[in-house]
């Protein structure tokens, strides 16, 4: 690793992947892919499965059968499924308690105005598969959508290359949490037919999950015919450090970033000592050395790191200075591992910086708002004149008179009574 004093172009100089960005070659790639798959349908998946997956599949063997989740229970260690009883817990725990209520709030004059919260209706989630397959990432998806109440999810991963099958964990895993949509296709071509539908696979609301670039690059082809949460990059740490980190702490949790295909680590310290200890250690990353810690929170905001590790005397009093980071472990006995499987909150996070405007996937992504307005005659009579000014400044003449609509009686009555004044005098 090599070490940099901290200065304001520090993150320029190290080539810092910032947001997402994805070369023309690829953006073709991925669009020729999800145009043919919107187009052709089963037809254009099952040739993508042999041009990427090497496997010659028929259309039938798409979907996956009841059959093949029993039998997936035949593969697994028996002491599987307690142990993701415990983990499931711990996750619908964290996500029942973040969930927003829908609420009103009543005014003067009759006035209610408020929000209901409900569901998106049918989801797709994109596990990665193949050779690693990540069963966290079926639970980490799976239970906030559910607790959300989304009522149809439909699960798109690829198969294994050898053998043409599934994980049977992730089989596992999906049909303990009441999942029993899955689809056997992986890459662009999946995304894609989630987004519009296939003869096998029915459209979906919204696609979550991680996925390699031509994963992410096909969401963001499909952005706007469906909603996603997210496009992410390489995965990411930061740890902020000071004298009284323990080395081997530090070294273990940036190695264990180098396991992601990609992932990037960051080592932001005010500790020399430190700092030339982890260099001799780890290949992959970048040190950041700061004057003090004031400093080191100016790095990490700037950083807006997926995970950060927090390795200092007193880790809560850093916490208010974070405004930008994903996901913040707190203390030595806290290392990112623990949010990408057991602790609870969801390990789908913003990467490459987008923490500064993007959550973390929660139960909340899988829910959608729809105000609710109730006014009464006698409140709308009271901002008839601010409508009229404000419709006449846009020259939207029309609108005004949808609300006047509702006063002909009165203009009527009006107009009447002045002629009866006439015919009387």
């Amino acid at each position: 690793m090599q070490i940099f004093n901290w200065e304001k172009q520090t993150l320029k100089k190290i080539n810092r992947p910032i947001g997402y960005e994805a070369d023309k070659e690829l953006i073709k790639k991925v669009s020729r892919i999800v145009f043919e798959v919107k187009a052709k349908g089963d037809s254009a998946l099952l040739k993508f499965t042999r041009q990427f997956d090497g496997l010659l599949m028929p259309a039938k063997r798409i979907a996956v059968k009841e059959s093949d989740i029993n039998r997936a229970y035949e593969k697994i260690n028996f002491a599987f499924v307690p142990l993701l009883k415990q983990v499931r817990d711990n996750v619908t725990a964290y996500y029942e308690a973040e969930l927003r209520p829908s609420f009103t709030i009543k005014g003067n004059d009759g006035i209610l105005l408020g929000k209901e919260y409900r569901p998106i209706e049918r989801v797709g989630v994109y596990i990665p598969g193949g050779t690693a397959p990540l069963v966290s990432t079926v639970y980490m998806t799976l239970i906030p959508a559910k607790v959300a109440g989304v009522k149809e999810i439909a699960i798109a991963t690829p198969p294994n290359r050898d053998t043409g099958e599934i994980d049977p964990h992730i089989l596992v895993v999906a049909d303990l949490l009441g999942v029993k949509e899955i689809y056997r296709v992986g890459g662009a071509q999946a995304i894609a037919a989630l987004a519009f539908g296939t003869k096998t696979i029915r459209k979906v609301d919204k696609i979550v999950g991680p996925g390699n670039q031509y994963v992410a690059e096909a969401k963001r082809q499909v952005y706007g015919f469906v909603d996603i949460d997210m496009v992410a990059g390489p995965s990411e740490v930061a740890i902020l450090a000071d004298q009284d980190a323990d080395p081997n702490y530090v070294t273990c949790d940036l190695l264990a970033q180098a396991e992601h295909f990609g992932g990037i680590s960051y080592l932001v310290t005010t500790s020399k000592k430190l700092a030339e200890t982890i260099k001799g250690r780890v290949e992959q990353g970048y040190i950041i050395l700061v004057k003090n810690l004031k400093e080191g929170f100016d790095v990490v905001n700037e950083i807006a790191p997926e995970h950060l590790e927090i390795m200092t005397e007193n880790p809560e009093d850093c916490l208010k200075y974070i405004n930008h980071a994903g996901a913040i472990f707190l203390g030595p006995y806290s290392p990112a591992v623990i949010g990408d499987y057991v602790a609870g909150p969801s390990h789908v996070l913003p990467t490459s910086g987008t923490a500064r405007y993007y959550s973390p996937l929660s139960a909340a992504s899988f829910i959608k708002g729809s105000q609710i307005i109730r006014y009464t005659k006698e409140a709308l009579a009271k901002v008839r004149e601010p409508v009229r000014k404000l419709t006449e400044i846009e020259g939207l003449i029309l609108h005004r008179i949808s609300l006047e609509s509702r006063f002909v009686d009165e203009l009527t009555n009006s107009k009447a009574e002045k002629e009866k004044e006439k015919t009387n005098a």
